[in-house]
């Protein structure tokens, strides 16, 4: 599939030092929302079974932690690859508890204070990277840009549950373009993680960039298409929303059918959620 972004609103630093800059505003940004939260809120539940406010902040931080490991010290990291698929693969305990166990038995202040200690640990690790640096992870190696666009679309991704727990509406920001941009290339891996041949029909995306202009994606002749909010197509192919309800428009089967398998991050195959479950 041929990947031609092309953005018209000015954009940012598309480097590593442009990726981590964008990277800490987002987690700046959800760091102003939580900070403000009661203790009542952040025990409310959120759209991940079983997790409240909370966990979502605990799944941050566990993984903020982890990435600088996996730069500052990969053998590390690998032992703790291998600690995290002994418990997926049926150990004593469980995933969670592994994640998790630990920042459930902090209070939110203790939990917001090692939530900023692991970003702080994850942004001083980041400014060794090069463009060209490969880091570790969980499967392959990434590139930097990559691994640090994987860490923005997961505090993003995270935040918009929180927002949705809390009844907070959230305004998009031009950060999207790493999410959206990142939405589109994993198309195909949207099918490959479910055992599918991904279709070869070649589909259009045209975004509307919140500070104005179009992200464009795919080749511009191609009949099929998906066309709509940047913040609309990262809620869907982050699996935050059903694209119904949403105000993307979306032409051919093929890039409907996508629209209902996305899943731009790693992990085994998950669903989106049904129409109207979310708010």
């Amino acid at each position: 599939m041929n990947d031609r972004p092309s953005d018209t609103t000015g954009g940012g630093a598309t480097g590593v030092e442009g990726v981590l800059e964008d990277l800490l505003a987002e987690q700046r940004d959800l760091d102003d929302l939580v900070s403000e939260l009661t203790v009542e809120q952040w025990s409310k539940p959120t759209s991940s079974e079983g997790w409240t406010v909370a966990d979502q902040i605990a799944h941050l931080t566990y993984f903020d932690l982890t990435a600088a490991t996996a730069v500052t010290d990969p053998e590390a990291f690998k032992q703790s690859v291998g600690e995290l698929m002994e418990v997926a693969l049926g150990g004593e305990t469980s995933l969670d508890d592994l994640t998790l166990g630990e920042y459930r038995a902090m209070t939110p202040a203790e939990l917001l204070s090692a939530w900023r200690e692991g970003r702080r640990r994850l942004s001083e690790a980041a400014r060794t990277l090069e463009d060209d640096s490969r880091v570790p992870w969980y499967g392959p190696s990434m590139g930097a840009k990559s691994f640090l666009t994987a860490r923005l679309m997961e505090a993003w991704a995270h935040g918009q549950d929180i927002a949705d727990a809390v009844g907070v509406e959230r305004q998009g920001t031009d950060r999207l373009r790493h999410i959206a941009r990142l939405g589109f290339i994993t198309r195909k891996w949207s099918y490959v993680n479910r055992g599918l041949e991904a279709p070869d029909v070649p589909v259009r995306v045209s975004l509307a960039a919140p500070s104005g202009g179009r992200w464009e994606y795919g080749p511009p002749e191609a009949t099929e298409s998906v066309e709509g909010p940047a913040f609309d197509f990262c809620l869907v192919v982050t699996q935050r929303r059903h694209p119904h309800d949403t105000d993307l428009q979306i032409v051919g089967d093929s890039a409907r059918d996508w629209m209902l398998k996305a899943q731009a991050f790693a992990g085994g195959p998950t669903d989106i959620p049904e129409p109207g479950s979310r708010p």
